[in-house]
């Protein structure tokens, strides 16, 4: 574990709001000198702690491409280990190409001693979602991990994200793609 110090944890604040802010205005809004800002910045991201993404909301909300997004829950038998499924996606091309396509978010997980995996599938409708798991997905993991490897698929339709990445709330603390300006500091969590 890494304790953060005072200063990282203004830098930090700072990124969330904003993560394109520069180092002279995360500077500015902190206090903390610019180069410092820089330094800190880099390290925290070397060490793994920052990392920024993009977010293509393909939903109806955004591009309208996907009207529907359900969970699902696909546990593996006995036998099949995390190592073999992290391995299995990164050799095969095609699982990659589905899973980029189909899905929003995914995890390995862990369900009563078998290996799960929770995956975010986004669809045009319901009705192509369940077409696309049926056709791609579970024959693709089949494929690679065997005839009877799954033995249970769990599903539910979600309806709207309420909290994202800890942070974020959508339909409350959202405007134009950041935290609005006016959410309070202390309603950001950084960590300890």
């Amino acid at each position: 574990m890494r304790d953060l110090d005072d200063q990282e944890r203004l830098i930090i604040r700072e990124l969330i709001r904003d993560p394109r802010e520069s180092d002279n205005g995360i500077g500015e809004a902190t206090g903390v000198n610019v180069r410092t800002v820089g330094r800190k910045r880099q390290r925290l991201e070397q060490d793994g702690i920052l990392s920024y993404h993009t977010q293509v909301d393909l939903t109806e909300n955004g591009t309208g491409q996907f009207t529907a997004r359900h969970a699902y829950v696909i546990k593996f038998r006995l036998g099949v280990t995390v190592k073999q499924v992290e391995d299995d996606i990164r050799r095969e091309p095609f699982v990659r190409s589905i899973f980029t396509e189909m899905l929003f978010e995914s995890h390995i997980a862990e369900i009563d001693g078998k290996v799960a995996m929770l995956l975010f599938i986004d669809g045009a409708s319901d009705a192509d979602i369940v077409h696309r798991v049926q056709e791609k997905l579970i024959p693709s993991l089949l494929r690679n991990h065997g005839e009877g490897s799954i033995v249970e698929v769990s599903t539910m339709r979600l309806l709207k994200p309420v909290r994202v990445m800890r942070n974020y709330l959508p339909f409350v603390n959202m405007q134009d793609g950041y935290i609005r300006k006016d959410w309070p500091d202390e309603a950001i969590y950084v960590g300890k």
